[in-house]
C-alpha cells in the first residue's frame, strides 16, 4: 500500500535523478512537469482515499473477527428529523451502530446524543464544524476541534470520547499530527454509500450489499431520508447473510472512551 513518507522519498530520489542527468545532458522540461503533475495526483488520492491509509493510519475493517458481525455507522449527525428514524429502525432490528456526531449539532440536540447512548449504541467525533476547508486546517486547530467536541459531548454523556471520523473522509499530515496530540483513533470505512449524492436508493443497496461480508465497516448518513430508507432496506438483507450490526468499537476490540 502507498504511503505518503515512503512515496515522498522515493519520488525525491527520481527527482534527483532527473537533475542529475540534467547536467550531462538534456531533459525535456514536459518530463519534469509530468513528474511533478503524477507525485500531485498521488497525494491528492491519497488524501481523499481513506482506506489507503496514506497519511496515517485509519481502521476501516476488521476481517480477522470470528464473529459475523459487521459495523453500521452514520455521520453529520445528529439531526432533529432523521436521527430519531433511524434509532427507530435499529431497535426494530436489534442492531447497533456508530454515529460519528459533529459538535454544533449535539450542541443544539443534547437529548438525541442521549438517546443514542441509552439505546446501547457508541459515539464518536466528528469534529465540531464540519468545515469543507477541514483538510486545510492547522494541526492545531483540528486539535482544537476534537477537543471541542469532546468537551460537549462529555457534558451531555459524561463520556470521553476516542474515535474520530475524518470529516469527508480527508487524511493529510496536519490531521495526523492533531490525533496524535488528542490522542484519537481515526475510524474509516469499507463500504462507502454514496447515500448523500444523487444514486438512486437501489443502486446504493446494491453498492452496500455486494459481497458484504463479515468485519466489514459501512457508511451512512443519518441526515435525509434516502438514508433512511436505505438503512431499512439494509437491516432487511442482514439476516438472511448471517450478519449482524454492532458498534465499531466492538467490531474493531477497542475501547470508544478514554
Amino acid at each position: 500500500m502507498l504511503r505518503f513518507y515512503t512515496i515522498n522519498a522515493l519520488f525525491l530520489v527520481i527527482f534527483s535523478l532527473l537533475v542529475l542527468f540534467g547536467f550531462f545532458g538534456e531533459v525535456p522540461v514536459w518530463l519534469y512537469l509530468l513528474f511533478v503533475f503524477i507525485w500531485i495526483l498521488i497525494t491528492a488520492i491519497g488524501s481523499f482515499q481513506i482506506q489507503w491509509n496514506y497519511h496515517l493510519q485509519s481502521l476501516n475493517h476488521n476481517y480477522q473477527t470470528s464473529e459475523n458481525h459487521i459495523s453500521i455507522t452514520f455521520d453529520d449527525g445528529p439531526n432533529p428529523e432523521f436521527t430519531p428514524k433511524v434509532l427507530a429502525l435499529l431497535k426494530n432490528y436489534n442492531a447497533k451502530a456508530t454515529f460519528f456526531l459533529i459538535g454544533k449539532n449535539a450542541e443544539k440536540h443534547p437529548e438525541i446524543v442521549r438517546q443514542i447512548i441509552e439505546e446501547g449504541h457508541t459515539i464518536g467525533n466528528h469534529s465540531y464544524s464540519h468545515s469543507k476547508n477541514f483538510g486545510f486546517f492547522s494541526s492545531e486547530k483540528v486539535a482544537a476541534e476534537l477537543r471541542q467536541t469532546n468537551s460537549i459531548l462529555k457534558k451531555i454523556t459524561g463520556k470521553d470520547l476516542k474515535l474520530f471520523r475524518p470529516p469527508f473522509g480527508v487524511t493529510n499530515p496536519n490531521i495526523k499530527k492533531g490525533l496524535k496530540n488528542t490522542g484519537h483513533y481515526s475510524i474509516g470505512w469499507s463500504k462507502r454509500s454514496f447515500d448523500t449524492t444523487n444514486i438512486s436508493e437501489e443502486k446504493i443497496i446494491k453498492r452496500i450489499t455486494s459481497n458484504l461480508k463479515k468485519g466489514d465497516i459501512i457508511l451512512l448518513h443519518d441526515s435525509s431520508a434516502k438514508s433512511v430508507a436505505v438503512l431499512e432496506q439494509l437491516l432487511l438483507t442482514l439476516p438472511p447473510h448471517k450478519l449482524q450490526s454492532v458498534p465499531v468499537d466492538r467490531l474493531l476490540e477497542i475501547e470508544a472512551y478514554a
